[in-house]
């Protein structure tokens, strides 16, 4: 790759920060792309994409708030158009596993002419520890509509190591990675891994879509409650029990259980009620 700049769009994120600080840390250019960048980059804004663009080798494409939201396909096309008038050699798109919509803007990427990388995520472990149910962990109890479905929960860490390689290694090229945990696990069983680490209990407790639904619908809203209410009726239905070997194949090394993630996040005060 070149001393080109590398564009990290959601360079706030949980997968954007990781990436930036790596490549980063490898004295590697970057170009961070949010709101509050130096170069801003905001998907509701189309008139900064040309900006942040401008000059990079390669970008990473983290779509807020969902690729399932709508108007998301429409904006990764046109990213993409405005990545090809840039310049832009190299687009590595964060997807997620099981996700029509989603699958629909990887097509988007892997069509578009320019060279790309998929990296396609199961559930993040990080949602317990930095997302929206960091709290309920807190308080003890996990209410999600899964039943007794089981995910293959992966690190984020290991999705940004994948990113990263992506992005600055040119044998990634064209290649969909499926990157999961190294083993299934039923969110009782999660949440029995959370209890060991924070050394308090968390319990799991199956709820409906409809009561899944109230609960986003206070926090964000009933067009929010709609997108992510669709979202668990499609991905938390099994199809997404199964392991994918993504992380060995771009890596080398088997990904990361749910159980260190847990004891490694707890050592960093991740479940302290002042973080």
């Amino acid at each position: 790759m070149s001393n080109a700049p590398i564009l990290v769009i959601g360079s706030t994120g949980k997968t954007g920060r990781r990436i930036a600080a790596t490549l980063s840390a490898r004295q590697i250019p970057v170009r961070h792309g949010s709101r509050n960048s130096a170069i801003p980059f905001d998907w509701d804004r189309p008139d900064t994409w040309a900006r942040a663009l401008k000059g990079v080798a390669s970008a990473y494409v983290s779509y807020f708030p969902d690729l399932a939201f709508p108007g998301a396909p429409e904006k990764i096309e046109a990213l993409a158009e405005s990545a090809k008038q840039a310049g832009v050699k190299r687009l590595v798109l964060l997807s997620g596993r099981g996700e029509a919509h989603a699958q629909h803007c990887e097509d988007i990427i892997a069509n578009s002419g320019l060279e790309f990388t998929l990296v396609r995520a199961a559930w993040f472990a990080q949602n317990f520890s930095e997302g929206y149910l960091r709290d309920p962990v807190l308080d003890g109890m996990i209410a999600l509509p899964a039943g007794d479905v089981r995910e293959p929960i992966v690190d984020v860490d290991d999705i940004a190591d994948v990113a990263v390689a992506a992005l600055t290694e040119d044998h990634h090229a064209g290649q969909l990675y499926e990157i999961t945990g190294p083993q299934l696990l039923s969110f009782a069983e999660a949440a029995s891994e959370l209890s060991s680490a924070t050394r308090s209990e968390v319990r799991y407790l199956p709820i409906s879509f409809d009561q899944f639904h109230a609960a986003m619908t206070e926090i964000g809203g009933a067009m929010v409650a709609d997108v992510f209410t669709d979202i668990c009726r499609e991905v938390l239905d099994g199809r997404n029990a199964s392991l994918g070997d993504g992380v060995k194949r771009a890596l080398g090394r088997e990904p990361r259980d749910f159980a260190t993630f847990c004891r490694l996040a707890a050592d960093a005060g991740a479940w302290s009620a002042a973080a």
